[in-house]
């Protein structure tokens, strides 16, 4: 496989690495190491990338993988979560500034979830990843992904419920 061919494989999915690595790693600059570092593991195997079925699922699971490993080396054990994936058109300042801070809820309330629950809330909201496609990343069974996914949704409804009554009940 030539240069070229390779830039054509990975283009469709290297943002999607991007933005995972950006969601366990927080930090910009770590995430963009993270990618390279996994488009240059994909490149050592490039001749050996047509045995798999899925190159993007190895390059995902090489980057939960080696996300994972970092933090564990930096013995930090607070996975952000942010949902920046929000646009609207031409809202006002006041629903601009609602927004957010219900934004900032959110985050505060996926960084409480364990760990599972995180990265399952992350593939399947923020990246959109199918229950099939979760249930091989992270090495568990569908039904397992479907209830991780609802208690985290309850989880963070509930939060904000609370939140947004609070001294008004």
């Amino acid at each position: 496989m030539n240069q070229n061919e390779f830039v054509q494989l990975i283009a469709p999915f290297k943002d999607k690495v991007f933005r995972l690595a950006k969601r366990l790693l927080v930090s910009t600059e770590e995430a963009e190491d993270a990618t390279q570092d996994i488009l240059v593991k994909l490149w050592n195997k490039n001749e050996s990338l047509s045995g798999y079925a899925s190159v993007e699922a190895l390059a995902m699971t090489m980057t939960k993988n080696h996300c994972l490993d970092q933090l564990k080396a930096k013995r930090s054990s607070n996975l952000r979560i942010v949902h920046n994936n929000y646009t609207d058109r031409e809202p006002s300042l006041q629903q601009k500034v609602e927004d957010n801070d219900s934004l900032h809820w959110v985050a505060k309330i996926i960084d409480q979830l364990p760990e599972q629950q995180r990265m399952i809330i992350q593939l399947r909201e923020v990246e959109h990843y199918e229950f099939e496609e979760i249930a091989k990343l992270l090495e568990m069974n569908e039904t397992a992904i479907r209830v991780a996914l609802s208690r985290a949704r309850k989880t963070i409804r509930e939060h904000m419920l609370k939140t947004h009554r609070y001294g008004t009940v």
